[in-house]
């Protein structure tokens, strides 16, 4: 079985889209997260760019070069300064690649280049053998190979490997092709170079029309042995082919594919948070592998299949990909299991023949509203039906923080007729918040997850806090909304508290779904 390369060139090609650059520290970050993530390639940036980035490739290939590790590789155009300083700044590194390139498209040659074919062709050639005095290891990329006239492409390519590259990139740059071209054009190469089978052929696509991870993986079924990508798929325009998205793919459907990959994938889910949060680019909600909602179930019909049988809506696992869990969302669309478990979940006793009431009074409030926290539900179940759930609820909250100050929090919480009042210190208002609360409540979990995002716009959103704690083995989650982050913040933790206080309060076992538990 072939195993598949993957180059990952979030720190190129991905730092290129508008609004995403990083700063050398955090492109080392994420060059630390990539390598965990196991990736045959990293294009650590363009040398020649700027000072920064010529820094920043050096650094990675000090950092994370060594072996075993990664490839380090740089880009550089067919030019002499270029090649040079991808050289230099890659020497550390024991594995280390120069990737050259230069456009073989008509308009790309007339309107950009305005050189002749024979020029190019020329440049090409150059290029590989200046590469080739700083490593064994060149790639060469025929940019917008997708739109290039085929025979003249096919021609660069030869003279390419000729001169010594040892992996070929054909890039649909713009993102143009359809995944029946760019198959046929890949296994046409095969026939027309056949030294092309030596090498290692690689494929690089753009997503201008949403077609990016579909022609890389018609590559890869064409004969391809390397595919290039970026974490959420970010990069130039409308971004690249998406790493978790390709690898995914490629994993969960082997039997089709017939390949393997060498990608640790419990590691994409943080790859893809942390560049996220390094770039300030959200991943949309339903992004495949990575989005908030891409193993969340709201319908009652899946949610019925989920608490009976994970796979009967579930193709991979939600932690094959790092993710915690699968969540089963409370909304106007779930039906009586979904109410059922989540009573049992919150520790709310709730006669079988009271059940239809509060379900019913249930989707009312969730016609109302998009989001049914686990207050609202606790809320419904008293007013339905009168019962009453021991548990802390947050009566104040004040803080107080300062350049030159320690931040602070003060809390006070009620269960039923007591009330406490504690003071904590933190690194922060929110931290200081979680150990006031823990001094009331004599809970002192491990905090292993915090999600902040914004439920609506404007200067008064309303943000909403997911918290995941772990304590004495069990696992619980919490949610807590308010316009103010550190309410917000404390309702959360509040909440999974209280869960980890009610032994019927359910909380997974670590490494269990939600589906499982």
């Amino acid at each position: 079985m072939r195993t598949i390369r993957i180059f990952d060139t979030t720190l190129r090609d991905g730092e290129q889209c508008p609004g995403a650059s990083m700063n050398p520290k955090e492109k080392l970050e994420v060059a630390r997260q990539l390598a965990r993530l196991n990736v045959d390639v990293i294009e650590a940036g363009f040398p020649i760019s700027s000072r920064g980035d010529f820094e920043s490739v050096k650094t990675i290939a000090r950092e994370i070069g060594g072996s075993p590790g990664p490839v380090i590789c740089g880009l550089a155009r067919t030019v002499q300064a270029d090649i040079s300083a991808a050289g230099e700044a890659l020497k550390p590194a024991k594995h280390r690649r120069i990737h050259t390139f230069i456009a073989t498209s008509e308009v790309h040659l007339q309107r950009k280049l305005r050189k002749t074919a024979e020029e190019v062709l020329e440049l090409a050639v150059k290029a590989v053998r200046m590469a080739k005095a700083y490593t064994p290891d060149v790639e060469f990329s025929p940019e917008d190979a997708a739109r290039s006239g085929f025979e003249y492409m096919a021609r660069v390519v030869a003279a390419a490997i000729e001169a010594g590259a040892t992996t070929i990139n054909v890039p649909d740059t713009v993102g143009y092709s359809t995944p029946t071209e760019f198959g046929a054009m890949i296994r046409k190469l095969f026939e027309t170079v056949p030294a092309l089978g030596k090498a290692v052929c690689s494929v690089h696509c753009h997503n201008d029309l949403g077609l990016a991870v579909a022609n890389s993986l018609a590559g890869v079924e064409a004969g391809a042995g390397q595919v290039e990508c970026t974490i959420n798929g970010i990069g130039e325009r409308a971004g690249n082919a998406s790493l978790e998205e390709v690898v995914m793919a490629l994993k969960t459907r082997r039997s089709h594919y017939g390949v393997g990959v060498d990608i640790r994938t419990e590691e994409i889910y943080r790859a893809s948070r942390l560049v996220s949060r390094l770039t300030g680019f959200a991943v949309q909600p339903n992004k495949a592998i990575v989005g908030v909602n891409a193993f969340a179930h709201e319908a009652g019909i899946h949610q019925d299949g989920m608490l009976k049988e994970a796979s009967t809506y579930e193709i991979m696992t939600p932690q094959s990909v790092g993710v915690p869990e699968s969540r089963l969302v409370l909304g106007k669309h779930s039906g009586k299991h979904m109410v059922r478990r989540k009573l049992e979940e919150l520790g709310l006793a709730v006669p079988e023949a009271q059940l239809g009431r509060v379900y019913d009074a249930l989707m009312a409030l969730a016609d109302k509203k998009k989001h049914v926290y686990d207050e609202d539900v606790a809320a419904v179940v008293e007013g339905t039906t009168g019962a009453v759930t021991e548990a802390w609820k947050l009566e104040e909250l004040e803080t107080a923080s300062g350049s030159k100050k320690t931040p602070t929090a003060t809390v006070k919480l009620r269960k039923g007729k007591r009330v406490a009042t504690a003071r904590g210190q933190g690194d922060g208002q929110v931290d200081a918040a979680y150990k006031a609360i823990g001094r009331i409540t004599k809970v002192n979990p491990e905090l292993t997850d915090y999600v902040l995002r914004a439920v609506t716009s404007g200067a008064d959103a309303q943000g909403e806090v997911t918290v995941r704690l772990r304590w004495k083995g069990r696992e619980v989650s919490g949610r807590g909304a308010h316009t103010d982050i550190v309410q917000a913040s404390a309702r959360a933790y509040l909440n999974a508290v209280n869960r980890l206080l009610n032994p019927a309060g359910g909380g997974a076992r670590p490494g269990k779904s939600l589906a499982q538990v």
